[in-house]
């Protein structure tokens, strides 16, 4: 039997799948996932929209009760996300020249029937 914790990192796992996809239909280019910086966090989904570099949180939810994917994001997580943006901006050659944006996918899993997939562009 699974833990919590497994089922919780395979529902993230499959909903970053699910938000990678998306992003690739609406013509951006996925250039990383889940980079790590040390302690100050994780990057779900970096890829490149034209010339914007775009920090990609991903929030996925099994059940419509709790809150919406797109709460997620507070003030703090944004300014950690963009903290985050510079760093993998430092380590991967300097800021593309039109920028960053940070998006955010939203995915919703009901108990039946297609997932739900919502991207937001420029959420901070």
């Amino acid at each position: 039997m699974r833990t919590r914790n497994a089922q919780r990192s395979a529902t993230g796992k499959y909903g970053e799948d699910l938000a990678a996809r998306r992003l690739g239909e609406a013509g951006l280019t996925v250039l990383e996932r889940n980079w790590r910086c040390g302690r100050t966090g994780e990057i779900d989904i970096v890829a490149r929209d034209g010339d914007v570099l775009v920090v990609c949180e991903v929030k996925t939810r099994r059940n419509a009760a709790f809150e919406h994917p797109s709460a997620a994001v507070t003030p703090a997580k944004a300014e950690r996300l963009r903290a985050l943006a510079e760093r993998w901006a430092q380590a991967h050659g300097g800021a593309p020249p039109g920028g960053v944006r940070i998006d955010l996918v939203g995915v919703l899993l009901p108990d039946r029937g297609a997932p739900v997939v919502e991207h937001v562009r420029g959420v901070a």
